[in-house]
């Protein structure tokens, strides 16, 4: 098991069929599975001349394109391991990132090679198009590269989760990692061959390069785009007759939401999968009307796990037996994973009690680099154990509650901000809604919920906070319902498209317990 095996297939199977479109200013560029391999066994041949061999890390900082896909495929290729970084860090977070895992190099695209200049002290800095062009240009002076093909318990990769607090945390994937996680997708989905995967999805984030992975694997299409902008994405669908996406909900509602939205033109998209946050009831009813023939499949998983270990399928997203009570669920335990809810002493729970999920399988995390304390904290007892709070019907079927982090405790009852996000977004004057702990004397912790409103709000804030409260105790527990509100334009985003409830809990702690807001 190694993660060049599916390109080699994919020559030997079909060599003139596209393996990868790139969209780049209207303009796309395309690249055969032939021409991808003599590509990257070059770009592997120049990693050995600058030095870079066996374990060594190579850190990549470059938005999606087939130039970053080459060179991950060539760190596999020459044995080496990639790092994908987060190209909305500050200097100072990659500075972090670079010089914990002592990348040797440093290959930014062209849009960040300017800020990956100042970190020029910490590895050597080529331009990924300077670096293939280089490649290509000395191809004639050797024997090409033969890939190494090592595989199995090797570390392919260390992608950093966080960043935005505290220390960013990498963690250490092993090609048998994302090979698991694959097929146990591919178990429950069939990947068929002539797929074609739209990755918006950032590179640098798990669910982005799972799917790279499985559709290299299965010897499917890929079309990239540098970054999420609906209406780039629509014209993608449309023009490139893209037959499955990946996305979180906001990316799904800007999608839904955009003025050229023609959902006739679309129908080419015949599997949605989403995940990484909750999805809002209305949005997914929205979504479904909008393609009334694709598969839409929620996926639970986390960097730790290489991607998805349960999956919720199609079936429970249409009308049919049993389909309405696991709707929102994410899904049971896929093929080779083991899912648990417990207490804080590790013992499992009864069915139905939010406790902590803890995950085992071939697909969990090696570990976090150079942080031997948080991999022991997280890797307990032979499970990992996610910081996820949830529940599990008697069917199995895994229902998430919060993250524990996000988790409220008002008056010492706990709150789950998901739930009053979803009683929320059912108003009509609410577009999204992200709901936070702020210190309150009374409770401890408020419920506090930051919202953007949509449509034209005939009254004042004050008097839309009094609405919203009502609406609120007519579907929850009063313990439940925000005590203050705060409006603004737009929620702050990570990369990935998940609400930044850190950012939130820092800009709202000290002003809501000032009282203001």
């Amino acid at each position: 098991m190694y993660l060049t095996q599916g390109l080699h297939r994919a020559i030997q199977r079909h060599p003139a069929k596209i393996a990868l479109c790139h969209v780049a200013d209207g303009h796309p560029r395309t690249t055969d599975f032939a021409a991808l391999g003599t590509r990257v066994a070059r770009a592997a041949a120049a990693l050995k001349r600058h030095g870079v061999g066996t374990g060594d890390r190579v850190a990549l900082l470059a938005q999606n394109g087939d130039g970053l896909i080459a060179m991950l495929l060539a760190c596999w290729w020459r044995g080496a391991v990639a790092c994908p970084l987060n190209t909305r860090w500050s200097a100072h977070e990659l500075r972090h990132a670079i010089g914990d895992c002592g990348a040797r190099l440093l290959l930014p695209d062209r849009q960040l090679t300017a800020m990956a200049e100042e970190l020029g002290d910490l590895a050597t800095v080529v331009p990924i198009d300077t670096f293939l062009a280089d490649a290509e240009a000395a191809a004639g002076n050797g024997e090409p590269l033969d890939d190494m093909r090592i595989g199995g318990d090797a570390l392919a990769a260390i992608l950093y989760t966080g960043g935005t607090t505290g220390r960013a945390k990498g963690v250490m994937l092993s090609h048998a990692n994302f090979w698991a996680a694959s097929i146990s997708r591919a178990a429950e989905l069939n990947n068929a061959p002539d797929s074609v995967s739209l990755l918006v999805a950032p590179l640098f984030h798990v669910a982005g390069l799972g799917r790279l992975i499985g559709q290299l694997i299965a010897g499917g299409s890929c079309v990239t785009l540098p970054q999420f902008r609906a209406d780039i994405v629509l014209s993608a669908i449309e023009t490139h007759r893209i037959s499955d996406i990946i996305v979180v909900p906001t990316m799904l509602q800007s999608l839904l939401d955009h003025p050229g939205f023609d959902a006739a033109r679309l129908q080419c998209l015949n599997r949605i999968a989403f995940g990484a946050a909750p999805m809002p009831p209305d949005l997914l009813a929205r979504a479904l009307d909008a393609w009334p023939d694709a598969e839409f499949f929620q996926a639970y998983g986390m960097t730790e796990t290489a991607a998805a270990v349960c999956i919720n399928p199609p079936a429970n997203h249409r009308p049919g037996p049993g389909a309405e009570r696991h709707r929102h669920s994410v899904g049971r335990a896929g093929l080779g994973a083991e899912i648990r809810v417990v207490d804080p002493q590790g013992e499992e729970v009864p069915r139905g009690t939010v406790g902590e999920i803890v995950v085992r399988g071939p697909m969990v995390m090696r570990g976090y680099w150079n942080q031997p304390d948080a991999s022991a904290q997280a890797l307990r007892d032979g499970w990992l154990h996610t910081g996820d709070g949830g529940w599990m019907d008697e069917d199995g079927y895994l229902f998430i509650a919060d993250r524990l982090k996000d988790m409220i405790i008002s008056g010492g009852e706990n709150v789950y901000s998901a739930e009053v996000e979803t009683a929320l977004r059912g108003h009509p004057h609410v577009a999204q809604a992200a709901v936070i702990g702020v210190p309150d004397a009374r409770w401890g912790e408020r419920v506090h919920a930051v919202v953007v409103v949509q449509g034209n709000v005939p009254q004042d804030e004050a008097a839309l906070s009094a609405e919203l409260t009502q609406w609120c105790r007519e579907r929850l527990a009063g313990y439940k319902c925000p005590r203050s509100f705060a409006y603004v334009d737009g929620l702050p985003l990570s990369a990935a498209g998940k609400v930044l409830k850190s950012e939130l809990r820092q800009r709202y702690r000290g002003a809501v317990a000032a009282g203001g807001c």
